[in-house]
């Protein structure tokens, strides 16, 4: 299986934070990380047809297509074997309110969590 591409902004404290997390529990080379802001990223997003000035949602790429907002992230979870319980008992959760929460954190995720000036990953 080819790796699973997780796009995310390069320039967010919460999203470098759980990209450092994932790199610490998630087995090795199951995820390539990619800043939106990367060519690859740009490349990327043009591809599966998402806007390329601002990140609203993770995206998760894998062999089924591209995941986004609580269903990405609970998909990025599923492939981490210690959390996939925890992903599976979430996933009852209504999509309505996991993604209202998701929301909610996204849109304020860089006025609680702060911008950063480096990625966690190199462009």
């Amino acid at each position: 299986m080819r790796q699973s591409v997780i796009i995310f902004d390069g320039e967010c404290n919460l999203c470098n934070g759980v990209v450092g997390w994932l790199l610490k529990f998630a087995p090795k080379d199951i995820f390539e990380f990619v800043a939106f802001q990367s060519p690859k990223g740009q490349r990327l997003l043009q591809e599966y047809n998402f806007p390329t000035t601002a990140l609203t949602t993770v995206i998760l790429i894998d062999e089924n297509g591209a995941h986004t907002h609580s269903d990405g992230f609970l998909e990025i979870v599923s492939k981490i074997p210690k959390w996939r319980l925890v992903a599976a008992l979430l996933a009852y959760i209504p999509r309505i309110i996991r993604d209202t929460i998701y929301n909610l954190a996204s849109r304020n995720r860089v006025r609680w969590f702060g911008k950063s000036k480096t990625c966690t990953v190199s462009f």
